[in-house]
């Protein structure tokens, strides 16, 4: 195999350069002469993940797609600490990013499954109060492209940077309650009532149909005179404007020809 980079980092202050080979090892070189100090010995797939201490010059942090995450004394060229990211009944997971807070205490990663992983001093009790299974309700909404060719929300018809602050649910699309709401930038402000997305029945791909989030805007702004989307305002007014005209042609034809004008034909 002819051996790849597939990672460097310099570390905290310069000194040292480590690459990530895509043979599994790690290897530390001097930054000023080029020479190979150390054989890093650890990984067991490819590492895609360097991480430098943000002061301690003497540690790096790597892991890969084995679900390893070392922490290695580069100095030394030793391995100082060792964790592997095994899910209960499905295998490891592999770890495709990872960083350390800015006072080097703790480290957070994120793996193929959507877990959040943080390591570090101290009691897990802070993050007990966030639920395990938090995603955006239009996380897999489904895309389509306008004339323009531009990316649009399928059921919305607006461009997704453009829509609003989205809701937070669970793997099966349950919303959360109104106090996990106020987590998703935009909505830190809002008032009970319009943490409240509406409800309804979606197909699914496989023909199932399940209860999901539909609408952005809260229940009750129907009593207050809003619309709940851009699209459904727009089908509103084409409607008013068809029924408008269909009451005209009705007008037209009960007078007959008396009035002097002709009937207005559709095309």
């Amino acid at each position: 195999m002819k051996p790849k980079v597939t990672m460097i980092a310099w570390n905290q202050n310069d000194n040292y350069v480590v690459t990530a080979v895509n043979n599994h090892l790690l290897k530390v070189w001097n930054s000023c002469t080029g020479q190979l100090l150390h054989d890093l010995v650890g990984h067991a797939d490819e590492v895609f993940v360097l991480e430098t201490h943000p002061f301690d010059s003497r540690i790096m942090l790597s892991a890969g797609h084995d679900g390893n995450i070392f922490i290695w004394d580069i100095t030394k060229g030793t391995k100082t600490k060792h964790y592997f990211n095994m899910i209960e009944g499905q295998g490891h997971g592999a770890v495709f990013d990872c960083k350390f807070s800015p006072d080097g205490q703790h480290f957070a990663c994120t793996d193929s499954h959507g877990h959040l992983l943080i390591f570090g001093f101290g009691c897990s009790r802070p993050y007990e109060k966030i639920p395990d299974q938090m995603f955006f309700h239009t996380d897999y909404r489904p895309l389509i492209r306008d004339s323009n060719n531009y990316v649009l929300d399928e059921q919305t018809q607006q461009a997704p940077h453009l829509m609003p602050p989205p809701f937070l649910v669970d793997v099966d699309g349950n919303p959360h309650p109104t106090k996990y709401q106020r987590l998703v930038p935009g909505r830190e402000n809002c008032a009970d009532e319009h943490l409240i997305p509406q409800l309804g029945y979606v197909a699914t791909s496989d023909g199932e149909v399940v209860e999901q989030v539909i609408g952005q805007q809260t229940v009750d702004q129907d009593e207050q005179g809003l619309e709940p989307s851009i699209l459904d305002g727009m089908i509103r007014q084409l409607q008013l404007q068809q029924d408008q005209r269909t009451g005209a042609d009705q007008e037209s034809a009960s007078s007959g020809p008396n009035s002097g004008e002709g009937t207005p034909r559709r095309g």
